[in-house]
């Protein structure tokens, strides 16, 4: 597995520069997208140079501001943690695509509720990729999905709502 070190790189949505790994610097491992068993299009929430596992032709990073950016066919998703809400609406907006989201008492998490989307909740035992390391994070997590195909990758994975 790729060892992921920390570069200094302008934020712009907070307007600092990044020296160190953050709370948000969890990368989703690759048995997901072993499973879903489909490629995307585009990575909106990708570190810089992207994840070499995520089956996306394109990404996003910090650099790009992915919400900033237009997003176009099957998108990649696992937003930050610290701040999903933006992400999710967009998501939920595009409709095409798989995202990873925490589970929090939050209005993203109700937006997706709200939806039309498939959802699974991801294996309890989930472990994210972390400075070259699995780790678990606080909290669980569902994946969604929107789209004729993406759905049905998550409904072969395990019981969908």
């Amino acid at each position: 597995m790729k060892h992921f070190v920390a570069r200094t790189f302008q934020i712009p949505l907070f307007g600092y520069e990044q020296h160190q790994v953050t709370s948000d610097d969890y990368y989703t491992p690759p048995s997901i997208f072993e499973s879903l068993g489909i490629e995307f299009d585009l990575d909106v929430c990708a570190p810089r140079g992207g994840v070499p596992w995520i089956p996306a032709a394109r990404h996003f990073s910090i650099e790009d501001d992915g919400l900033a950016q237009p997003w176009e066919g099957k998108v990649w998703m696992n937003p930050p943690y610290s701040g999903p809400g933006p992400w999710v609406k967009r998501f939920i907006q595009h409709g095409d695509g798989v995202a990873l989201v925490p589970i929090t008492r939050s209005a993203a998490l109700r937006d997706i509720w709200d939806s039309e989307a498939k959802l699974l909740y991801a294996p309890i035992d989930l472990k994210f990729v972390r400075e070259g390391e699995l780790q678990r994070i606080t909290w669980p997590t569902i994946l969604v999905g929107f789209g004729i195909e993406c759905a049905k990758a998550l409904e072969n994975m395990g019981n969908a709502r």
